[in-house]
C-alpha cells in the first residue's frame, strides 16, 4: 500500500496560472522521496497542493487510500500528513514548548505525551524548551519546525527546502535527523535545492520541469547518470 498517490494533478495560484500541469507522484511507507528541479518547476506548489493550501483543479490525491484533494489543511493533518513550509514555520515570540503545543492543537488530549516523545527524539528541544524560538540557531529552528509537525504523530512528513539558509554542518545534521525519522517508521517527501545531498539520503527522486514529470527513479541510479547530473545537478 502506498502512503501517498498523486495522479495527473493540475494546480496553481489562479485559474490562469496553473503551475502543475499533470503531475504524478508516489510515496511509499517508510521511504524518503526527493523532489528536485529548476526554479519554477512546481516543487513547492506540489507540496502545498497535497497539504491542502492549494486546491487542485484536476487529478486526484489519495493518502492511505483515502481521497484528500481539496480538503482543508487541518483535516489533512488529522489524517496523519504533516507539512513543514520553508518559511514562517515557527512562532518566534513563543517558547520552544509553546511551539510544540501549537503543533499539537489538533490532538490536545495527547499533547504532553507527544511533546515528551518529540523532545526525546530531539534532545536539543528539551534543553531549549523555555527559550524563545527566535533566539534559536537556524538548524535548531528547523528541528523545532519538524518537531511541531511530529506533534500530530504523522505517517508522512513533507518538508519544503528544510536546509535553506543553513550552514553545511547544520544541513548535514538535519539530513541525519531526516534519516532517523525514516528509521522510526515515517515516510518523508522532501523538496530541496541542495539536490545531491538530499538525493544521497533518499530512496527515490522525482525531477520536475515546467510543472511536469521529467524523470524519476531510484536516487542512487539518477545520481550516477552523467547526463542527468550534467542537466539537472550542476555537472
Amino acid at each position: 500500500m502506498t502512503a501517498l498517490t498523486v495522479e495527473n494533478v493540475v494546480a496553481g495560484y489562479s485559474a490562469g496560472d496553473q503551475i502543475l500541469k499533470g503531475v504524478d507522484f508516489v510515496v511509499n511507507p517508510r521511504e524518503i522521496v526527493c523532489i528536485v528541479g529548476p526554479n519554477g518547476a512546481g516543487k513547492s506548489t506540489l507540496l502545498k497542493t497535497i497539504a491542502g493550501l492549494l486546491r487542485p483543479s484536476q487529478g486526484s490525491i489519495r493518502f492511505a487510500d483515502t481521497p484528500i484533494g481539496g480538503l482543508k489543511p487541518h483535516d489533512i493533518s488529522k489524517r496523519g500528513l504533516a507539512f513543514v513550509p520553508q518559511e514562517q514555520n515557527v512562532f518566534g515570540n513563543m517558547t520552544v514548548y509553546e511551539n510544540l503545543e501549537m503543533g499539537g492543537f489538533v490532538a490536545p488530549a495527547h499533547f504532553r505525551a507527544r511533546a515528551d516523545e518529540v523532545m526525546n527524539h530531539f534532545p536539543i528541544l528539551r534543553q531549549k524548551r523555555s527559550q524563545l524560538a527566535r533566539t534559536l540557531s537556524g538548524g535548531q529552528r528547523q528541528l523545532l519546525a519538524v518537531g511541531m509537525a511530529l506533534m500530530v504523530d504523522p505517517d508522512l512528513i513533507m518538508l519544503d527546502e528544510p536546509t535553506a539558509g543553513l550552514s553545511p554542518a547544520a544541513a548535514g545534521e538535519l539530513f541525519s535527523e531526516i534519516v532517523r525519522l525514516r528509521e522510526a517508521g515515517k515516510a518523508i517527501a522532501l523538496v530541496e535545492q541542495n539536490a545531491r545531498d538530499a538525493m544521497a539520503i533518499s530512496d527515490r527522486t522525482y525531477i520536475l520541469v515546467d510543472g511536469k514529470n521529467s524523470i524519476d527513479g531510484p536516487s542512487q541510479e539518477l545520481l550516477a547518470d552523467e547526463g542527468i547530473s550534467r542537466m539537472f545537478l550542476g555537472g
